[in-house]
Formats: C-alpha cells, sequence, structure tokens
C-alpha cells in the first residue's frame, strides 16, 4: 500500500495530539475521525479537513475507510471501544491505560486473542530519548542486574479535559492508573523478574478540592509513594507530586546494580552514568541525548513520533507490537494493587488481581 490510512477514535486533547504526531510521520494519511462531542469533532477536521467526520466510532469503522485507528477517547470507553475495533481487521494503537480495571484488560485480552492484526498499547514513556538510553544501557549490563529502580515525578496538577471526565476516579481508574501506568510499564520493561507486592500511600491533600461537578467533589489523588517488591527480590520506588510545577526537571529515573548507577532526566534529555570503580560522588559520566529522527516534539518530548514510526514499520514490516496488551494489562494491575494499598492500609499481591 503506498500509504496506510488512519483513523483516529476520540478527538479531545490526546486525540489532536496524535493527529498532529502522525501529520509529520511519512506513509501515514489520516483519513476519519470520530468524537461524541462536536466541539472536539470540529477542532480536529480544522487539522485534516479531508478526513471524513463521524460522532460515532462503529459509524468510523463500518466505513472501511482505515488500515488502523488510534483510540484516543477517555479511559473509562476503552474497553466498549476495543470490542467493537477488535472484531474487525484493523490495526489499533490505544492510549493508556490500556483500561480503568485489570477485568476490562482481560477482556480486551480475550477479544484480541487469535488476532493477526496489531495492537499496541500507546506507553510512549519508553521512547523518550534519554528513558530510551537508560533502558539500553540496563540491558547492555551498564549497571549489572538492575536491584533497585527509582522514579520520581514532580509535575502540574491534571489538565482540564472534555465534560471534565478526569476529575473522577471512576473515569480514570484513579492518578496511580491513569497517570502512572506509565511508570510502572517502565519498571516492569526494566526489571528481569515480574512485579510480586505493592505498598503505597498517597492522597488527594492540595488540587481540586474545591471543584464540585453535578453535585460531586473531584476525587483523584495529588500525591503518592508507591514501592513495587519484585520475584527475585529487586524493588521499585515511585515518588509522584502533581503540585509541583515549580521545578527543573519533572521525571527522574534512576537505576542502580552491583556495578553502578544510571540517571535520566526529563525534559533536558540529559543521561548519567556511573560505574563502581570507575566513578565517586560527582564525577560520574553525563551526557545529553537526542534523537535525529523526531519532526514533532508535543507533549512528550518526541515520544509519542517515535512510537507512531515504530508502530507504523511493524505494520509495514508485519511484525509484532513492541508493547503488548500483557504490558498493558500488568502496568493497570499494579496501580490498580497500589490503589488498593492506600485504600486498605496493606500491602497487596499481585496474585490477588491477576490471574492464573
Amino acid at each position: 500500500m503506498s500509504e496506510l490510512r488512519y483513523g483516529i477514535i476520540g478527538t479531545g486533547m490526546m486525540g489532536v495530539e496524535h493527529i498532529h504526531n502522525l501529520l509529520h510521520v511519512e506513509g501515514v494519511i489520516i483519513t476519519a475521525l470520530s468524537d461524541p462531542d462536536e466541539g472536539s469533532r470540529g477542532s480536529a477536521s480544522d487539522l485534516v479537513p479531508g478526513a471524513s467526520v463521524y460522532a460515532n466510532h462503529r459509524d468510523l469503522l463500518a466505513a472501511d475507510e482505515c488500515d488502523a485507528v488510534v483510540v484516543a477517547s477517555p479511559n473509562m470507553t476503552h474497553v466498549d471501544v476495543l470490542d467493537d475495533v477488535l472484531r474487525t481487521d484493523v490495526h489499533v494503537l490505544v492510549e493508556k491505560p490500556l483500561c480503568t480495571t485489570v477485568d476490562d484488560c482481560y477482556r480486551v485480552l480475550t477479544l484480541a486473542a487469535g488476532r493477526e492484526a496489531i495492537t499496541w498499547v500507546g506507553l510512549e514513556y519508553r521512547y523518550m530519548p534519554p528513558i530510551a538510553r537508560l533502558i539500553e544501557e540496563v540491558d547492555g549490563d551498564a549497571v549489572g542486574a538492575p536491584r533497585m529502580i527509582a522514579i520520581r515525578e514532580h509535575r502540574f496538577p491534571f489538565l482540564q479535559k472534555v465534560g471534565d471526565w478526569n476529575r473522577f476516579s471512576r473515569n480514570t481508574g484513579g492518578t496511580l492508573i491513569e497517570k502512572c501506568c506509565h511508570f510502572f510499564d517502565l519498571m516492569n520493561r526494566i526489571m528481569r523478574s515480574p512485579p510480586v507486592r505493592v505498598m503505597a500511600s498517597g492522597g488527594q491533600d492540595v488540587n481540586h478540592l474545591d471543584e464540585v461537578y453535578d453535585g460531586q467533589a473531584a476525587d483523584i489523588l495529588d500525591n503518592a509513594f508507591v514501592i513495587v517488591d519484585f520475584a527475585d527480590g529487586s524493588r521499585g520506588m515511585l515518588d509522584l507530586c502533581m503540585f509541583a510545577e515549580a521545578t527543573q526537571y519533572s521525571e527522574e529515573l534512576s537505576v542502580l546494580g552491583s556495578k553502578g548507577k544510571i540517571e535520566a532526566f526529563v525534559p533536558g534529555n540529559i543521561v548519567r552514568v556511573g560505574r563502581r570503580g570507575e566513578h565517586f560522588f560527582g564525577g560520574v559520566e553525563s551526557f545529553e541525548v537526542q534523537d535525529d529522527r523526531i519532526a514533532y516534539q508535543g507533549f512528550h518530548d518526541g515520544s509519542s513520533y517515535l512510537e507512531h514510526m515504530h508502530f507504523r514499520d511493524a505494520i509495514v514490516h508485519s511484525g509484532a507490537p513492541e508493547v503488548t496488551l500483557e504490558d498493558g494489562l500488568l502496568s493497570v494491575a499494579v496501580g490498580a494493587a497500589a490503589h488498593r494499598s492506600i485504600d486498605e492500609g496493606r500491602p497487596v499481591l499481585l496474585s490477588e488481581l491477576l490471574r492464573d
């Protein structure tokens, strides 16, 4: 095929972000858009005036105008949208989180079983240049077998979305699923055994305290500490604060093993590597990481653009998804375990949520 035809299901903030990225990806044309919100449809249509526009994703699928679709609708709609998409033969990239509950993730896995078209979960933080370099270094044994991973995100509050759907945990899955599935996915990708236990403490202490919608108060957490234990005895730590816009780096990642330590900083694209016996305090190797392939930076430091390039190439070359439904499930399961730990005040085993 000369050009891959893409449809965008959900044309709010993230749908528009995907459109901007795809407009810079070679070999791709956006042929169809769908969203139940008239304003969102109009904004997206202005960017792609030649695309067909639908109020319902089922009409988009029935029109048979797409080789691939991007699902960027609100979190709580993913499972039902995918129920329709996965019955077709189109390739799909679904935004994170895969679903808002572990059970819904399993429902999607069942729907996708035996399907030949690619199903890819949009956990694009793997593709941020400094994080991708960190993963490459760890895979290359730069620090030895990883024993600890620490991730800190200090950032601004949740942005406003259409209909304020992201102000309620029932719609997002909760902050530790909605926002932090990215970080749990990185932990799961980098560490060398599966997560087995989660302990967390968190709350809603600063943001959205006076926000009420249709008589219901916003209930999303704005800070948390999460500890994840892995089967081989290694461990991870997430430090999340969403009232920390007065900061230099929004994300900092550290991986430590018997041979040393590697860090990545975002934004800034900085990576630092310290090797035991070679470096000491303050004397580590530091370098800036760039990826010249990035044609559009967007909201995520070019990672969404790189993700789309990899997704496109997998379609063209009949490849496999690099971020699988199982990856999406496990990132949601760790977040769900963290919320349960906070709610019940105890460590939570992943076996309480995952099926054999």
